[in-house]
């Protein structure tokens, strides 16, 4: 397990370049999965610094909040509901540049201008939860954090 995280300090592509192998440093021979986000939650917020890095994981039917850093957060999401709830039913990562252009966004916090939900499936198959990313700047996130963001879920989805 990785003690240290390294924060490079070049473009967004090298930055992920550098995390994505610290994360799977940080998970690689750890079986708990509680563990294992909370780890990953924090590493991603101290290298981007986002308003809130955090999970939401299925549970009867609802998406229940998970280790995550940053402000509190709302607790319990139906499926079809706000942006993580709309990434649960479309099984897909959705970008939102605004959220106050999204339709049904729940306002966790009134900071949160954009986000990014990256669904995680199980190794089998089946829907886990999802990985949600909010900013306090319009448009943070683009196809670059996209692509890095779900290889990122590729590899909780090993451990899990």
């Amino acid at each position: 397990m990785a003690e240290n995280l390294y924060i490079s300090l070049g473009n967004k592509e090298e930055v992920y370049q550098s995390l994505l192998p610290q994360i799977e440093g940080l998970i690689a021979g750890e079986t708990n999965t509680i563990a294992n986000l909370a780890n990953i939650s924090s590493a991603i917020n101290m290298t981007f610094n986002h308003l809130w890095v955090g999970f939401y994981l299925l549970d009867e039917n609802q998406l229940v909040l998970g280790p995550f850093q940053g402000p509190i957060a709302c607790t319990r999401i139906s499926k079809g509901k706000g942006v993580c709830g709309q990434s649960w039913l479309k099984e897909e990562t959705i970008i939102v540049k605004n959220v106050n252009d999204f339709p049904e966004h729940i306002a966790c916090s009134s900071e949160s201008i954009s986000e990014i939900v990256v669904p995680i499936f199980k190794a089998n198959g089946t829907f886990f939860g999802v990985l949600d990313i909010d900013s306090s700047l319009e448009g943070s996130f683009d196809d670059l954090d996209k692509n890095y963001l779900e290889q990122m879920v590729l590899l909780i989805s090993k451990t899990i």
